[in-house]
């Protein structure tokens, strides 16, 4: 009779680990030609890599000043989550987020940024790679002349997004599509558009080539990656996220 005895050897990691810092989740998007949502700043702070919690920044001042000294208060409604039901920025107006936590402020600037309307959506049954997925096209037209940047939010089982830029459409009818190997007839599909600043687009490209490296144990380390929003106490102090104000336009479509 054999005997095989199979040993198992427990790794403790010391990760080193940095202080938290705060994250503030800004993005304030207005549905074109619809009932406005209230509109809602999320703070929370960086925790170890292996908390499964994120832990809220409760306790912060949070409003938006406009050029004309305006001031849109956002009331905290649970820890970290903050609320206001009545600001709706004007075209070509700058904007200011101020955030204090902490005996710290914390300031990012921004104006809205328009969207084109979702024009229709098309259906092809021979879509893909294979040639006999169901794509779906969703058209828009790109004004002229402006140097104009996209995000597209796609809503079916899981979200899916893709972003933009006009270089190659400017002035032009133009469309974003989606495929899924799993559309079947009856299916909703959501799409989301919206137009959003160079600087919120160059920050979610280098978040997606991050997400989408490969992680190997040759590859360069990813970066910090930092958004709009400054320190003005301590610079060194920096905050995580990203402030911004964009239209969306939304449709819905029923696979045939």
């Amino acid at each position: 009779m054999a005997l095989t005895i199979s040993c198992e050897e427990v790794v403790d990691l010391d990760l080193e680990e940095s202080e938290p810092r705060l994250v503030i989740e800004a993005s304030l998007v207005w549905n074109l030609n619809q009932v406005q949502n209230p509109l809602f700043i999320k703070l929370t702070t960086t925790a170890p890599y292996f908390d499964e919690d994120i832990p809220p920044a409760a306790g912060a001042s949070v409003r938006i000043f406009d050029e004309a000294g305006t001031e849109y208060d956002f009331e905290e409604t649970e820890p970290g989550l903050f609320r206001n039901d009545g600001f709706t920025p004007e075209p070509d107006l700058v904007y200011e987020l101020e955030v204090i936590y902490e005996d710290e402020v914390y300031r990012a600037t921004e104006s809205i940024v328009s969207t084109p309307e979702i024009e229709f959506i098309e259906q092809d049954n021979e879509g893909g790679f294979s040639g006999d997925e169901i794509e779906l096209k969703a058209f828009y037209t790109d004004p002229a002349g402006k140097g104009d940047y996209y995000l597209f939010r796609f809503f079916h089982e899981d979200l899916s997004i893709q972003i933009y830029d006009d270089e190659l459409i400017d002035g032009n009818q133009s469309f974003a599509f989606f495929s899924d190997e799993d559309l079947e007839s009856g299916d909703e599909v959501v799409f989301e558009l919206q137009g959003i600043s160079r600087g919120f687009y160059e920050y979610l490209f280098i978040l997606r080539s991050q997400a989408g490296s490969g992680g190997g144990p040759f590859q360069t380390q990813p970066t910090v990656v930092r958004g709009n929003i400054v320190n003005t106490t301590n610079p060194e102090n920096f905050a995580f996220g990203y402030f911004r104000l964009s239209e969306r336009d939304v449709q819905s479509y029923v696979i045939e």
